[in-house]
């Protein structure tokens, strides 16, 4: 089961290196302007607005929960999540920097993600430039967390993606709920506030100063660092259709460790598809694997000296298409 922390917020996935493109595409096709001005309402509230709620998942029969909170102050970014169920976990950020707290262990993972960089179609925000593979329609207003939300329908116009059906604030356009629909109109994923707040009086202090109270902590500072996929030997020799590529990091497998883990990120807009490369004497404890939990999809496949490990919210046939196309170049 994923996490709330990974499931909307750009803080929580290397993703959030990669920067953005929230215009609208000259080439997408024709899209209801309605449609076309809610998706960018989203895509503004998602990072503009001052908001705290409580967030809830559920997939497979499984839910989870964890507070949430978002200040704007300036130029200057602040964020905290607090899952509410299972293992205690924390997450701050203050711009650039992101501090995942664990409690019980005592451990806290210090990374630095530029705060102005976010992946689109992250699930607070939505690309515009989505309607280029996705036919929209408004499907009247409903309420969520207490709030009238409109309803909008994002179906996909081939087999590669899912569908989504989006609720979003009337007053702000900020996403309060998010449902990912698979065949035969099955929710697959569900991600709604069950209370928000929104306009509320910024408190950053409330992010910044839980990170002055880590004595006793083991604080791990992660390494990663941008690259590109053809630098590090690897090529995607053929595009899945409407997925563009905005980015890829590598990182140490472990605190010390030589080997590294290479992630690549792809979006149509809406959702992401990333693309692990580790090498194969690291994970001797990996086998082919095929699953999937949710809305998220996991392929894993040996190549060579390599595991590739393809995951995303997608149908099987899409993972398929990029573990396929993925090739060593050296």
């Amino acid at each position: 089961m994923r996490s709330v922390v990974r499931s909307w917020l750009p803080i929580a996935s290397l993703a959030s290196l990669f920067a953005p493109l929230a215009f609208v595409s000259s080439s997408a096709v024709a899209a209801p302007p309605d449609a076309r001005t809610w998706l960018t309402r989203i895509h503004t509230a998602a990072y503009e607005r001052n908001y705290q709620g409580t967030l809830v998942v559920s997939a497979n029969g499984v839910v989870s929960s964890s507070r949430i909170a978002h200040f704007a102050v300036g130029d200057q970014s602040y964020e905290r999540v607090e899952a509410l169920d299972g293992r205690q976990q924390r997450v701050y950020r203050v711009n650039d920097s992101v501090h995942t707290v664990w409690p019980q262990a005592g451990v806290a993972i210090v990374e630095n993600r530029p705060a102005a960089s976010r992946l689109p179609g992250s699930r607070r925000s939505v690309d515009p430039r989505a309607l280029d593979f996705y036919d929209a329609r408004l499907e009247g207003v409903e309420r969520v967390a207490g709030r009238d939300a409109q309803v909008l329908l994002l179906q996909p116009r081939d087999g590669w993606r899912y569908a989504q059906r989006l609720w979003a604030d009337k007053a702000t356009g900020l996403m309060l709920r998010a449902d990912i629909v698979g065949p035969n109109r099955t929710v697959l994923e569900s991600t709604a506030f069950s209370a928000v707040e929104l306009g509320v009086r910024p408190q950053p202090e409330s992010v910044t100063q839980p990170l002055r109270k880590l004595e006793g902590y083991r604080v791990v500072r992660a390494q990663q660092s941008p690259t590109e996929l053809e630098a590090e030997g690897w090529q995607l020799e053929h595009p899945v259709t409407g997925f563009r590529l905005v980015g890829a990091v590598k990182r140490p497998l472990e605190a010390a460790a030589k080997d590294e883990v290479l992630q690549a990120v792809f979006t149509d807009g809406l959702t992401h598809v990333s693309i692990f490369v580790e090498p194969l004497e690291a994970r001797r404890d990996y086998a082919d694997l095929a699953g999937q939990v949710g809305a998220t999809g996991t392929l894993r496949q040996r190549r060579g000296l390599h595991w590739i490990t393809v995951m995303g919210d997608v149908p099987p046939l899409t993972l398929k298409a990029f573990a396929e196309a993925l090739q060593r170049r050296r």
